[in-house]
């Protein structure tokens, strides 16, 4: 399962290098600046085993803060299939209200965005 994350974290980072590109609507030239906050994202992406979920967690543009980014199930349960991706309640617990995809069959994946499965 640690290649279909995988296609997660590379959504998650061409999502975020797009919207930082959109800057250069206005300016021409990208500053080092932006891409220190592009490299400092694509980084900075972790995901850490837990005992029921794979947690994705990304840091802000400066590489200071982390937050929580999603959830995928591990092993399904009698409401999850093992592979979907859920929505964060908090930095330690998803969001079990519903699905937002799976990895396993790639329902969704490239949907998934900078900010997080949502």
């Amino acid at each position: 399962m640690r290649e279909e994350i995988e296609k997660v974290l590379e959504a998650m980072r061409k999502d975020y290098i797009r919207w930082s590109d959109s800057s250069k609507l206005f300016n021409r030239e990208r500053s080092r600046l932006n891409d220190e906050m592009i490299e400092n994202y694509c980084n900075g992406l972790r995901v850490e085993e837990n005992r029921r979920y794979w947690k994705i967690t990304s840091t802000n543009g400066s590489g200071t803060q982390r937050s929580v980014s999603g959830f995928i199930v591990k092993a399904g349960d009698k409401k999850f299939l093992e592979g979907d991706m859920l929505k964060p309640a908090g930095w330690a617990a998803p969001a079990r209200n519903f699905a937002r995809g799976n990895v396993l069959d790639g329902y969704k994946v490239d949907e998934v965005r900078w900010t997080g499965i949502g």
